[in-house]
């Protein structure tokens, strides 16, 4: 199955129900969770390789399902990813039909959105590269003042008032979902590409030290010449 495809209703439905069944650890997140998690990471200020964000899926261990066999896992895998792909697809062709996965309950006769497990994913991918974020918190803080609130291990007593009450909660998720194209916006000329760490297989060669070429010379006379050092 290729990753440009959205997940069917039967699709969606099969990963909520394994990120929920027993096999999955227990604080592995849900499918509102997840699509927090993954919009963070899709919009945010770096790019984050999968190998990195994927076990944070499982838990703050990153203890990996028990899968019944390699194809499962393969399975699973690829339905996440197509569910990250299609985030990263709606806002790179269209940020303003974005819609968050929302939860929705009744209150007082009213259906009312709930956004805070959403949110709480949303921060999840933000902790990921905590510094990275500071710059629109300085220059945009109104546009995350709202997943702050809802998604944040800890806020102000001051502003509990705003989030426990569920009509005002509601007001909070319409407003993530309108600031979010915005957020887009402010990282697509910032965003730094994933820093890939490379690993030297050798010693590095001294200036002094014999040239590895075989010549005889030393290397700063030979190969080591070409760096433009001055000897």
């Amino acid at each position: 199955m290729q990753l440009d495809q959205p997940l069917s209703d039967k699709e969606f439905d099969e990963l909520d129900q394994f990120l929920l069944g027993e096999r999955s650890p227990d604080d592995a997140m849900t499918m509102d969770t997840l699509h927090g998690f993954l919009t963070a990471i899709a919009i945010g200020p770096e790019t984050i390789m999968p190998a990195e964000w994927l076990p944070k899926i499982w838990g703050d261990d990153g203890v990996a399902p028990k899968w019944k066999n390699a194809k499962e896992e393969e399975r699973i895998v690829n339905l996440i990813m197509r569910f990250m792909n299609e985030v990263l697809v709606t806002f790179e062709v269209a940020p303003k039909e974005f819609e968050p996965l929302f939860c929705e309950h009744e209150h007082e006769g009213e259906t009312l959105i709930d956004a805070e497990a959403w949110c709480w994913g949303f921060w999840e991918g933000m902790e990921l590269r905590p510094g990275s974020w500071s710059a629109i918190f300085e220059e945009q803080a109104a546009l995350m003042r709202p997943i702050y609130l809802l998604g944040a291990d800890e806020i102000e007593e001051a502003e509990l008032p705003e989030v426990e009450d569920p009509a005002k909660a509601h007001r909070l998720a319409l407003d993530i979902e309108a600031n979010l194209p915005a957020i887009h916006r402010f990282w697509v000329p910032r965003r730094k590409a994933a820093v890939e760490t490379v690993k030297r297989d050798e010693p590095k060669v001294g200036r002094n030290d014999d040239c590895p070429c075989g010549s005889g010379k030393k290397y700063k006379k030979c190969c080591g010449a070409d760096s433009g050092t001055a000897t």
